[in-house]
């Protein structure tokens, strides 16, 4: 399996469906304080851009709140479901890509984001998914990423295990399984950004980011795009 590939060969479509349905209530908690987070910061933009939507689980929640929403996700099957998940609304899109090699032009959306993780859990290069990410967005155009705080790391793995008895993931690898990355044997592995991380990846292209811990289980890393 190819770096980068995991939800595009084993983890997509009704399977990435069932990982949600199983969470127990702290992490759905976890999970509707990121989608909260989210729209309270880009409520009423009019182009939105969702990298990794999967089978369309926030893009259904972000899309009463915006103009339009893009989705795009290196899964086909993914976006199939997504289809059916966004069945009501009418002002979203999607596109079969890899977020850190993206066809769209320079400068268009107004916000993009980037949540529960996708920049570890995708596998790609968080260099090229940031400069991809900023590329797209417009001048003083909202980027918003997160990650996991370490204050959920117990209930985090508690998740992560259950869906690997369920077969959704491969069997937990216990002993490179440490405090901030979780590894499978069959290839799986998503670690954690810590906030002078997001603040160094982003330094690197001239901006500045601001963290805001959420609810004790999102570390949400927030730029304006301002580059002349």
């Amino acid at each position: 399996m190819r770096k980068g590939t995991y939800y595009k060969d084993k983890l997509s479509a009704n399977k990435l469906l069932k990982c949600y349905e199983i969470a127990n209530p702290r992490i759905r908690q976890y999970l509707d304080a990121e989608i909260q987070f989210v729209l309270s910061n880009i409520h009423g933009a009019d182009l939105v851009l969702e990298l990794g939507c999967g089978y369309g689980r926030v893009m259904k929640a972000v899309s009463p709140r915006v103009s339009m929403i893009i989705g795009n996700d290196i899964s086909k099957s993914s976006l199939e479901l997504a289809k059916s998940y966004m069945k009501p609304y009418r002002n979203y899109k999607l596109f079969q890509m890899d977020a850190s090699n993206m066809g769209f032009r320079p400068c268009i959306f107004d916000a993009v984001f980037c949540i529960q993780n996708g920049i570890s859990a995708f596998g790609v290069d968080k260099k090229l998914l940031i400069a991809e990410a900023i590329r797209v967005t417009k001048n003083n155009g909202l980027i918003l990423f997160s990650s996991y705080s370490p204050k959920i790391w117990k209930e985090r793995l508690g998740w992560f295990r259950k869906q690997s008895q369920m077969g959704l993931l491969g069997e937990i690898d216990e002993e490179k399984t440490q405090e901030g990355t979780i590894v499978c044997k069959d290839g799986f592995k998503a670690g954690t950004v810590t906030d002078d991380e997001f603040l160094a990846l982003f330094a690197q292209f001239g901006l500045k980011a601001s963290i805001t811990e959420v609810d004790e289980s999102s570390v949400f890393c927030r730029v304006t795009r301002r580059i002349s």
